[in-house]
């Protein structure tokens, strides 16, 4: 009696442990709006190789390893080893009339990056690398 009440136990502990957890994937602290809207920029005049160019610029000043671009898709990743953790960003551009979307999205290990001042950051050394290209500086 002992050893099926035993199995038993472990069976539906076993199983507890299974358990997916997918219902809670999509869940945020935060509004989508509001992650989007700390994640967008917008840039006037600006053509789209040339950001591309310096959103990899600046990816590599920040110690990225870029992953993959892709100029058809107007869009970078990249990744940061920071200890056993890896930040990875990424980032696309898209063309809305006569201005340049760019998105940037970055995760710490598996978790997504919330803080507005990280993408503020981002944001600031792209604005100076795509300043150093229009003025030619390298």
């Amino acid at each position: 009696m002992k050893t099926i009440s035993l199995i038993s136990l472990l069976s539906a502990l076993l199983f507890a442990g299974c358990a997916s957890t997918t219902e809670h994937v999509l869940d945020s602290d935060q509004s989508q709006t509001e992650l989007r809207s700390m994640q967008t920029r917008t840039f006037d005049n600006v053509d789209r190789t040339a950001m591309l160019k310096a959103v990899i610029n600046t990816l590599q000043d920040l110690d990225f390893v870029v992953d993959k671009a892709d100029a058809t898709l107007g869009s970078v990743t990249a990744s940061k080893f920071m200890g056993n953790v890896v930040l990875k960003m990424s980032v696309t551009t898209r063309t809305r009339e006569n201005q340049l979307l760019v998105r940037a999205n970055a995760q710490y290990g598996i978790q997504p990056l919330t803080d507005p001042e990280r993408y503020q950051d981002f944001f600031n050394a792209l604005d100076k690398s795509l300043f150093l290209a229009t003025h030619k500086v390298d």
